[in-house]
């Protein structure tokens, strides 16, 4: 906007500092000329930096194991093919395969379950250190009520999505919930997000997941999540399926739609 003058009005601080309230996003940052002023342009390297941290960071795989263990679940972790981070991010399809002493270490646990919580660090492993418990505690609390048969939490070190196909199907659990760190954004680094499968194998295909995406205090909380976990999961054992011919409408009953 410009004065009649010709001399260029002063930007509307108030109405930006409004609408920032509203999104985490970048708006009506500050300029200096046709540049970025310093301050907005720091915050933006330090998100950048921040988001590349979070891609290259190893899992605290026992800090997390042992606050899993509180729930009086068992606890198992093994690794994927990947072996390392830099494999890992070069090479995805090894992040979805189970080495053999991973498979070794499920083995004896194998069973009938009706669902299995898989545990991974993706691309974020803060995310998982962070979220993944608080979620965990507020399913499995919601999910005993249906005494479910849960099998083992495993924790998979350098995962990706499909990797939860393969540790289902060993352990023989029906359906698979992977929790999983998701690729950071410059404005969150540690979303996590959970993939829930019906009858996970290795012909599986993502149109067959259901996603519940964006968990963290800023995005979906803790006990929204759970809700949303528990709903699918008790409807895709109803229905025998998941992902695209499998509708969420947890909004509708979260708000009391019946």
């Amino acid at each position: 906007m410009s004065k009649d003058d010709g001399v260029p009005a002063a930007p509307d601080v108030d109405l930006w500092t409004e609408l920032r309230r509203l999104t985490a996003a970048r708006i009506g940052l500050e300029r200096s000329g046709a540049s970025l002023a310093t301050a907005p342009l720091l915050a933006f390297q330090l998100a950048h930096a921040q988001a590349r941290d979070a891609v290259h960071a190893e899992l605290d795989a026992p800090r997390l194991a042992a606050e899993f263990a509180v729930h009086g679940v068992p606890v198992l972790t093994v690794e994927s093919a990947a072996g390392d981070k830099k494999t890992y991010l070069m090479r995805p399809d090894l992040g979805r395969a189970l080495t053999g002493a991973g498979a070794a270490v499920l083995a004896p646990h194998a069973g009938a379950y009706d669902v299995v919580f898989v545990v991974s660090d993706g691309l974020s492993a803060r995310a998982v250190e962070v979220h993944a418990a608080p979620v965990l505690t507020e399913a499995l609390a919601l999910l005993r009520a249906e005494a479910l048969r849960i099998a083992p939490v495993v924790i998979v070190k350098h995962g990706r999505v499909a990797i939860g196909d393969a540790v289902a199907t060993m352990l023989g659990a029906q359906c698979a919930v992977m929790l999983i760190g998701e690729r950071p954004g410059l404005s969150a680094p540690d979303s996590m997000g959970v993939y829930l499968t019906f009858g996970p194998n290795a012909q599986t295909s993502d149109a067959e997941r259901n996603c519940i995406s964006n968990i963290r205090p800023a995005g979906i909380g803790y006990a929204d999540a759970a809700f949303k976990l528990a709903h699918l999961l008790k409807a895709m054992r109803k229905r025998g399926v998941s992902g695209i011919r499998l509708k969420d409408d947890s909004e509708r009953l979260r708000i009391g739609g019946g």
